[in-house]
């Protein structure tokens, strides 16, 4: 009896950690996806504002590249591990007020800020990213995993578990580490 339940034990599949190396990369597509439809956006828009001369939307647009410029390449920052750097080109980003790029690169701080132990800065982070407005279920996962990650190092264990649950229930590949 004991050698047919160790053989159905393995043939039970376990459940796979999420590595951070994959969040990074939903997050970084989810920006592609973000920044090509706001570009378009921009580009089929014309003015902002009714009256305002071309040069005030090319200023919009500039404004756009520049936080995304800046996004990225905290992005690249936080991938190789140079966390103080990458926070300083994420907090560039957030001062030219994109307002359609600030929950992505809240999102972003959060994972950021966990990995220099600032958890309630990050969890801070997390909850403008998890409230944003508009269809952002990836953006929200990550920023729930994240908060998720902040509150397990506080040792709010329980707080810790629901965040990981929302997060797991918005991508399921996000599980708890």
């Amino acid at each position: 009896m004991s050698q047919n339940s160790s053989k159905s034990r393995k043939n039970v599949p376990e459940k796979k950690r999420v590595s951070r190396k994959t969040v990074i990369a939903i997050g970084i597509v989810l920006v592609v996806c973000i920044l090509a439809a706001a570009a378009i956006f921009l580009l089929t828009q014309g003015p902002l504002i009714p009256g305002a001369s071309v040069n005030t939307s090319a200023n919009a647009s500039s404004s756009f590249t520049s936080a995304s410029d800046l996004y990225s390449k905290s992005v690249d920052l936080a991938n190789a591990g140079n966390y103080k750097d990458a926070l300083e080109d994420a907090d560039e980003a957030l001062a030219l007020n994109v307002s359609s790029l600030t929950p992505i690169i809240q999102s972003n701080r959060a994972g950021i800020l966990v990995e220099l132990g600032r958890y309630d800065d990050a969890i801070v982070a997390a909850d403008v990213a998890i409230n944003a407005p508009g269809n952002l279920t990836t953006l929200r996962s990550i920023a729930w995993y994240n908060k998720a990650n902040a509150l397990q190092a506080l040792g709010r264990s329980a707080e810790a578990e629901a965040a990981y649950a929302n997060a797991s229930a918005l991508n399921p590949t996000l599980k708890h580490p």
